[in-house]
């Protein structure tokens, strides 16, 4: 393992691994299971779903016939509802070695005797009284008909405390799996550390096992040949149609809700709700079944509302609406034709075929020129989600929790997939993570360039990552080689016709006929221009047209007042509005000019060039 020089103070803590290709691949309930058989001390859950990591164990141990105990600060170490009968836990008698007398020579008598303390009078005999106790079966001192369903809900003794409660622990013999809580807030204590460190040594020689559920936990390294992490995935279409099922039954038992949803749309509406955990598809399910009283058609369209929602609140993924397809990009005609040709490449026929899914491209070029227009357009070409990775959120003051984030945005896109991942302006992820970005950040963007990497080999799922760049210069060769990214566009400024193009559709946007204007004078005019800075010019045209003297939008005008006239306002755009636009626009090329030449001479011979005529840029 490489080693990397972290500034003294840092502190550190494990950082998950992920799971390489050719490890062993089960659904989390079997995986469970094999960790309690293998006696693997304890496993972390990093989940905000706490009830459906609960119900996982407690599936596990009924069927391994072991006993479940949940621990929580405000209700200490009780008895979970797992349904498994458990042998009585083992009271393990105490040896006592009494020194009687010494004679003169030094030579001791002494008396050996084995006992067991009298109820009451020893810690460890009240901790197997309370533990007989929430299994339900008669303790010493208490009749076999004695009533113990009080017990059977209460807390084990002395077991709120976190330091108290692993002592206890430490003490128990029971097979049985230990669900403790939110136990990532104790775990800056450095008694807990020991302790929790003692009971994973003693568990891991038999079939005990702790299981640490919450939203994060950062282990410390003492803890690190005690951990296993399990993962909960999110779930798949099948998975989804089932909670559709299950939320519409619990829901009609208390609502009148009518069924108008046939076998299509529920998958569509299950298609809708990728991306998303159990809990939060029940939660969408459930609001828009009480909201509409029906499984209709509209509940479609709610879940999707309610999934762009939930990821925004994620702030690192947003859901964005794709509504550009490839016809509202002007020219770029190599690129156009490279992405028809990988459209339906996830498909069923496309895999009878024996092609494999496209992984990604990087459109780098000059500014301004439409790089993330196209990423956008993808997805609305190819019909498929597009999801907008916020690279600013994904950093976080914590050690190992970037890596953290970066794996759930992974694990997301995956649940989403088929889909478009966008990363807008890749180099500001990456541009830090050369051989010395240790000594800048402790190793966080080399760490993240490597989980990016692997993720971008190994992946399986058919995400497509469409990633826009403004300076290729400072990325890291080993990000932008095959094998990471299917290819590497250059967009340089439009030539002389798809600067026609370009005014064509902004004309058409604003509700003109293209036809009307001198196309080819303005296109001539706007040399030098990037998309945008088109873009801009017709937006500056139009207000200044708007603002002439006899259409000032005024209720009180005379032309707005004048029926047979108000036609005409959407005529008043004159292609001399256009070229003085122009004309008082400095373009980039101008401003930058030495910029783009530099970024033109790499890209000649390292990248594709979108358009279809590469030089000279007429």
């Amino acid at each position: 393992m490489r080693q990397e020089n972290i500034p003294v103070g840092t502190e550190v803590k494990i950082v998950r691994e992920q799971v390489a290709a050719g490890q062993i691949d089960m659904n989390p309930l079997e995986r469970l299971k094999v960790l309690i058989n293998s006696s693997t001390p304890i496993v972390i859950m990093e989940t905000v779903e706490e009830l459906r990591a609960v119900s996982l164990v407690r599936a596990a141990c009924s069927e391994l016939n072991m006993a479940v105990f949940e621990w929580t600060i405000a209700d200490g170490l009780v008895r979970s509802g797992s349904g498994a009968a458990v042998a009585p836990p083992t009271v393990l008698a105490r040896v006592e070695k009494t020194t009687l007398w010494s004679n003169r020579d030094g030579l001791t008598r002494s008396d050996t005797r084995v006992s067991t303390n009298p109820p009451g009078n020893s810690e460890a005999e009240r901790l197997a009284r309370a533990v007989l106790s929430s299994l339900g079966q008669p303790s010493a001192g208490q009749a076999v008909g004695q009533d113990s369903g009080a017990a059977a809900k209460a807390a084990i003794y002395n077991s709120t405390d976190p330091v108290q409660a692993l002592a206890n622990l430490e003490t128990m013999t029971v097979e049985a799996v230990f669900i403790l809580k939110d136990f990532h807030r104790h775990m800056d204590n450095p008694v807990v550390v020991r302790r929790l460190r003692d009971v994973g040594q003693k568990f891991s020689a038999n079939r005990r096992t702790l299981v640490l559920t919450a939203p994060t936990v950062e282990m410390p390294p003492e803890l690190a040949s005690l951990v296993e992490f399990l993962d909960l995935p999110l779930p798949d279409q099948p998975r989804l149609r089932e909670i559709i099922r299950e939320t519409y039954t619990r829901m009609a038992g208390t609502h009148t809700i009518k069924l108008q949803l046939d076998a299509n749309g529920v998958d569509a509406m299950a298609a809708n709700l990728r991306g998303l955990t159990e809990e939060e598809a029940d939660r969408a399910i459930s609001q828009t079944l009480v909201a509409r009283l029906a499984l209709s058609a509209d509940c479609i369209s709610d879940v999707l509302e309610a999934k762009k929602s939930l990821l925004k609140r994620s702030q690192m993924l947003e859901f964005v609406e794709a509504k550009d397809n490839m016809a509202s990009v002007g020219g770029l005609e190599n690129l156009k034709n490279w992405l028809r040709q990988r459209q339906g490449a996830w498909d069923d026929h496309a895999r009878e075929f024996g092609l494999e899914a496209p992984k990604g491209v990087i459109i780098l070029g000059v500014q301004g020129c439409g790089k993330s227009l196209c990423a956008r357009a993808v997805a609305g070409e190819w019909k498929l989600p597009l999801v907008k990775f916020d690279t600013a959120a994904v950093y976080d003051k914590f050690i190992g929790e970037t890596e953290k984030r970066i794996q759930k945005v992974f694990k997301v896109a995956e649940g989403l997939a088929p889909c478009v991942l966008w990363i807008d302006e890749l180099e500001k992820v990456f541009a830090g993570s050369g051989p010395d970005s240790a000594s800048a950040d402790a190793g966080v963007s080399a760490r993240l360039l490597a989980s990016f990497l692997s993720w971008m080999q190994d992946r399986k799922a058919p995400v497509f990552v469409a990633a826009t760049c403004n300076n290729v210069t400072v990325l890291p060769p080993e990000l932008i080689r095959k094998g990471r990214f299917d290819e590497l566009f250059f967009v340089d400024l439009p030539n002389a016709a798809e600067r026609k193009q370009i005014f064509a559709i902004q004309l058409t946007k604003r509700k003109r006929k293209p036809e009307d204007y001198d196309l080819a004078r303005i296109a001539e005019a706007a040399k030098g221009f990037s998309g945008a800075e088109i873009e801009s010019a017709v937006q500056g045209a139009m207000y200044a047209a708007f603002s002439r003297d006899g259409t000032c939008g005024d209720r009180a005008c005379p032309v707005a007042a004048d029926a047979s006239k108000q036609d005409l306002r959407t005529q008043d755009l004159r292609t001399e509005d256009l070229l003085t636009a122009l004309s008082s626009t400095v373009p980039l090329s101008i401003t930058r000019a030495e910029e783009i030449a530099t970024l033109r001479a790499w890209a000649k011979d390292r990248a594709v060039w979108a358009s279809a005529q590469e030089s000279p840029r007429s």
